[in-house]
């Protein structure tokens, strides 16, 4: 098949150095340089195919996972690969298996807690006397999570040793009492901030993996609008495309800086406990359960968004969002259901707002909270579109509205009977109130980006696009809660709208410059939507043989049902 790059022209009208960009994204050029050539080392073996995937069925699929799994680690042995280029590796083999959560969350637990109760032979595998285990069934979409099981377990009359019970912080005696360790419950904190600083990271690659498909085709796909017998319009130029896409692409970048500053939130926790310093520790909490949910919530729609940005394309296994939005969703629920992780922010956000009159200042991500007065009686000093490039003015703004939506619940809870039922009533209310308080502190991280010194031509004049676009989307998509708690006016509204537009055409010649940074290969993308050369159609249609339906000309099924249906009918319309 021809090579040609379909996308030059759009990469020729980048205003920034991508190159620069991708260090940013990467973090550091060190990070850059492993990830490439992990990634390179991943695509160029054939043993971590996966294009055929959706295709199997779940024994063989989970069987090529564990053949995969077996394989990966036998390279991290022969390339003594370090511990980075390890986690690299299983990064862009790309299929959940049972070493995700064996490193992520098993090992971790061991360290944190101590022994566990033995479930199988170690010479056989078999389970041991007593107890059942099994796979839980399959589960939501084609490949995803199939590819590993989930568990039933069951003992029956299964003595469990006292020293297999993860007893270092709460133990049981040989007398059956139980006791508390000295070793402080808080400890256990420092591995949920982890855990949930990874999920954010995590939400922004699958983000940005989508935004990436969904940006490119949009590049390539034309519909409609021909001039006098010349090319139709390219889809990404319609403005009602523009205006689903760019604010994807916005979060991505907002997400991953977000999680950055969360990786630097987990040291500082940890070196704190170590210390026995736990003061930090319930604002710590709580941010991570707020960002825990806002992102996994927000990048699972938006996967879901990318299909729909692709039209009928999008639905296609081969275009890789399908199997993407069925290995994410479940991010919405594992390690705390989103939206009870939003009422355990909204119950520190009360406890905040108890405490102001009390001279206790708030730290971390509630600090503003400290300005409440100010910030219940300030008005938006915006008074034309541009003005909202400042970024005072953006933060002013989503401050006052967070901290007038968790005053007002204050308020109405402490008219209810009871603290208790006033929390249950207005469950709704403090759900918004913590959704507000977290894309506050997104707001804020990613200006905080931006007084960083980030070398490369045009690349932070392109974040501050990207940052302004974040913002201001969500000032639209909010604005009945912004106009409702007076902080801006209908008029400031209508005025962010209109500086949405302009930043959206300042995107537009940058956007396939700016989702490239993400560096990513086509092996790892996994689509013939997001293809980096931009030749979809050919692919797609190549794609489209290799499906096991079209094995014959004819349908298998044909002549045992339809041709005797059909021949039958013949002989009725003949009568």
């Amino acid at each position: 098949m021809e090579e040609v790059d379909h996308l030059a022209d759009e990469r020729s009208k980048a205003q920034f150095d991508v190159e620069a960009m991708k260090i940013v994204w990467a973090g550091s050029q060190q990070q850059l340089d492993v990830s490439e050539r992990i990634a390179r080392l991943v695509a160029s073996d054939p043993a971590f195919r996966k294009d055929n995937r959706t295709t199997l069925s779940r024994k063989d699929l989970f069987k090529n996972t564990l053949r995969k799994a077996a394989h990966a680690w036998k390279r991290i042995i022969e390339l003594r690969l370090s511990e980075q280029e390890a986690s690299m590796l299983r990064f862009y083999v790309d299929e959940p298996a049972f070493t995700d959560l064996h490193w992520g969350m098993f090992i971790p637990a061991i360290k944190g807690q101590g022994f566990i109760v033995q479930l199988r032979s170690l010479d056989d595998h078999s389970p041991l006397p007593g107890i059942t285990v099994a796979d839980i069934g399959m589960k939501f979409g084609n490949g995803a999570y199939n590819t590993m099981d989930n568990g039933v377990l069951r003992f029956d009359h299964v003595r469990i040793p006292r020293d297999q019970m993860l007893m270092r912080v709460s133990q049981v005696t040989r007398e059956g009492k139980y006791v508390q360790s000295d070793v402080p419950r808080q400890l256990l904190y420092g591995t949920m901030v982890y855990v949930r600083q990874t999920i954010v990271a995590d939400a922004s690659c699958a983000l940005s993996r989508a935004v990436c498909i969904a940006t490119r085709y949009s590049a390539v796909r034309r519909q409609f609008g021909s001039q006098d017998g010349g090319p139709e319009t390219q889809v990404i130029d319609y403005k009602t495309q523009q205006n689903r896409l760019f604010p994807l692409v916005a979060s991505a970048y907002a997400y991953r800086f977000v999680g950055e500053w969360l990786k630097w939130l987990y040291t500082d926790v940890t070196q704190r406990l170590q210390a026995n310093d736990f003061s930090t520790l319930p604002e710590a909490h709580a941010c991570t359960a707020g960002l825990k949910s806002l992102t996994t919530s927000t990048t699972a729609d938006a996967i879901e968004e990318c299909r729909k940005l692709c039209g009928g394309h999008g639905y296609l296994c081969s275009s890789g969002l399908p199997e993407l939005f069925a290995v994410y969703v479940p991010a919405c629920t594992y390690e705390g259901d989103n939206v009870v992780l939003l009422l355990q922010v909204a119950r520190f956000l009360m406890k905040t707002v108890s405490q102001l009159g009390s001279g206790k200042q708030p730290v971390g991500t509630t600090a503003y909270m400290g300005r409440v007065e100010h910030l219940l009686q300030c008005c938006s000093d915006v008074q034309q579109a541009e003005d909202w490039l400042k970024p005072t003015a953006i933060l002013e703004a989503f401050e006052a509205r967070a901290a007038r939506m968790s005053v007002a619940c204050a308020r109405n809870i402490s008219k209810m009977p009871s603290q208790e039922e006033g929390f249950a009533e207005l469950s709704s209310d403090l759900v918004e109130t913590a959704v507000a308080h977290c894309q506050l502190i997104v707001v804020s991280k990613f200006i905080e980006k931006l007084k960083q010194d980030i070398p490369g031509k045009g690349v932070k004049e392109q974040l501050h696009i990207l940052c302004n676009i974040y913002a201001l989307f969500l000032l639209h998509k909010h604005q009945g809660e912004f106009l409702a708690t007076g902080a801006i006016t209908p008029k400031q509204a209508s005025l962010a709208s209109d500086q949405l537009r302009v930043l959206y055409a300042q995107a537009r010649p940058n956007a396939i410059a700016l989702v490239d940074a993400f560096n990513y290969t086509d092996h790892y993308i996994g689509s013939v939507l997001g293809r980096y050369d931009g030749n979809v159609y050919p692919n797609l249609y190549a794609k489209a043989w290799e499906d096991p339906l079209n094995d014959t000309v004819v349908p298998d099924g044909y002549r045992e049902y339809i041709r005797p249906m059909l021949k039958q009918q013949l002989r009725t319309a003949r009568l």
